[in-house]
């Protein structure tokens, strides 16, 4: 059913246990599995050298992830293509999806507050509402 899977990791508790039930989905659809790491830069930054420099510190702040996130691939059988990018979290997350055509995008639920999520929205509810494929938010 699901035969090409994103998942989208910050690196936080709640997108490891969303890789967990990523994998498990995978593992059981014999799914092509990816996971994007998206490092926030700004959005007029000063200097084109501001941008290489995030595009340089999201490869190494996700280097533990990545290696976590393939140690949990591994053990579970399932191949893990990753993605680490600078950008807008949302806007990148929902293109890799679009341009990967998956067929399930699998995300952590963030902890912020009620009243921020009543005023503001989650960036869970953002990529739900903009993504093209179904997404599957793991509290």
């Amino acid at each position: 059913m699901f035969a090409k899977i994103l998942h989208a990791n910050d690196g936080s508790e709640h997108a490891f246990h969303a890789l967990s039930l990523a994998l498990a989905v995978a593992n059981q659809n014999n799914s092509e599995l990816h996971m994007v790491s998206v490092e926030e830069i700004d959005y007029l930054p000063e200097f084109i050298e501001e941008v290489r420099e995030e595009t340089g510190a999201a490869a190494r702040r996700f280097h533990g992830v990545l290696k976590r996130a393939r140690a949990m691939a591994e053990e579970s059988h399932v191949k893990l293509r990753t993605h680490v990018v600078a950008g807008h979290p949302v806007r990148d997350i929902v293109k890799l999806a679009a341009d990967l055509n998956a067929d399930l995008l699998v995300i952590g639920a963030t902890g912020h507050s009620a009243l921020y999520e009543r005023m503001v929205g989650s960036r869970a509810d953002r990529i739900m509402q903009l993504a093209k494929c179904p997404v599957l938010i793991v509290k």
